[in-house]
């Protein structure tokens, strides 16, 4: 459209439509007013409440986003345009479910197999992580051969894996059939790591983000940072960053859905900020782990709704939003929307002059082939 000299001339943002239909099914709706050439009098009907009224926002420029910035379209990048650690998905086994266990599947595996023990790992994906529950996986990919031969339910595991793979009728899963103990995809940072769900819930206004030991596998239905710090935390979970996640991710029904190649690699990341700046977000993000902390019996599902998240969290995450707009050198945002044409414009800034070298292959996950 915009090399064809289209232009959005009005935009109703995200909002929810409904029927009287019986059976309706919830849809998310947005409305563009576009066409050929310019015009003056463009106009954003901004829903603070989805299933609302809008109100009506003058604009300079409506971009794709429908946002007031410039026409931009983010690419799907494989490394990001600020010098930040890489991300990556977690592990992928294509294990047809012979490797992962309950409490008490797993309760019940070392009844029969004691020795089997130390090659348990706490098993984490977006759903897990949210809802505070959680599952193991049997990682034999490091286990001596003559070790795992000595544990006789270990091995019907890893014939069931090889029986499992050997019957798919693809390729790559084909492929797996000779290395039953290992994982199609194997990202085990051997470092403290930060999860980011892949989906979560878009009722919530921060995404429940943490650090992980590495003694903690992930599934590949979350994302991984490894070498995140206190400041990478702080930033992620600051109410900057989420505004361009609302912007800018991929759905899943409304949800919102986190991407390496669009999301975290396009996000335009405050210049490096001084001491006393990043000394500032970082403290700030403590106190926000701090606050979590004092609800020791709360999964984070309970710490993030909207309606019962405790007053405590969300004056740290409003005190952690002050440390991270003022390490863009901003403040007094009114809206998203301020904050995503904002983001835009320092987008332009950053890859304008992004060198070549920035679009190498993210190097921080292991594929077995």
């Amino acid at each position: 459209m915009l090399n064809q000299g289209i232009k959005i001339h009005f935009a109703h943002r995200t909002f929810s439509w409904s029927n009287e239909a019986r059976g309706k099914a919830a849809v998310h709706c947005v409305i563009v007013g576009f066409g050929l050439g310019d015009s003056s009098g463009k106009t954003i009907y901004e829903y603070a409440d989805i299933k609302g009224e809008p109100h009506a926002i003058a604009a300079a420029n409506i971009n794709p986003y429908l946002v007031d910035a410039p026409d931009v379209v983010l690419s799907n990048r494989r490394a990001p345009i600020c010098p930040v650690p890489e991300i990556g998905i977690g592990n992928k086994p294509i294990d047809g479910g012979h490797y992962l266990f309950t409490d008490d599947e797993k309760t019940e595996f070392l009844r029969r197999e004691p020795q089997a023990e130390k090659w348990f790992r706490r098993w984490l994906g977006a759903d897990e992580f949210i809802n505070g529950y959680q599952r193991w996986c049997l990682w034999l990919g490091d286990c001596p051969p003559g070790e795992l031969r000595r544990m006789p339910e270990a091995m019907k595991r890893v014939e069931a894996v090889r029986q499992f793979r050997l019957a798919s009728t693809s390729p790559p899963t084909q492929k797996l059939v000779d290395t039953p103990t290992r994982f199609h995809v194997e990202n085990m940072p051997d470092s403290t790591y930060l999860l980011i769900p892949e989906v979560s819930s878009e009722r919530r206004h921060y995404i429940p983000i943490g650090f992980m030991h590495p003694d903690t596998l992930c599934s590949n239905l979350v994302k991984i940072v490894p070498h995140a710090t206190l400041y990478h935390f702080g930033v992620l979970t600051s109410a900057m960053h989420m505004a361009w996640v609302r912007s800018v991710c991929g759905r899943l029904k409304s949800d919102y859905r986190y991407s390496a190649g669009i999301v975290y690699n396009n996000f335009p990341w405050p210049d490096a900020p001084a001491d006393k700046t990043r000394q500032a977000i970082e403290a700030a993000a403590q106190a926000v782990l701090d606050a979590r902390a004092q609800f020791p019996g709360a999964t984070l599902a309970d710490l993030y709704d909207p309606l019962s998240m405790p007053p405590t969290l969300l004056k740290a995450h409003q005190k952690l939003d002050a440390a991270v707009d003022k390490a863009y050198g901003k403040s007094g945002f009114k809206s998203d929307a301020e904050r995503v044409a904002f983001l835009f414009e320092r987008y332009q800034q950053l890859t304008s002059l992004l060198p070549v070298a920035s679009e190498k292959r993210s190097r921080n996950k292991t594929v077995v082939t």
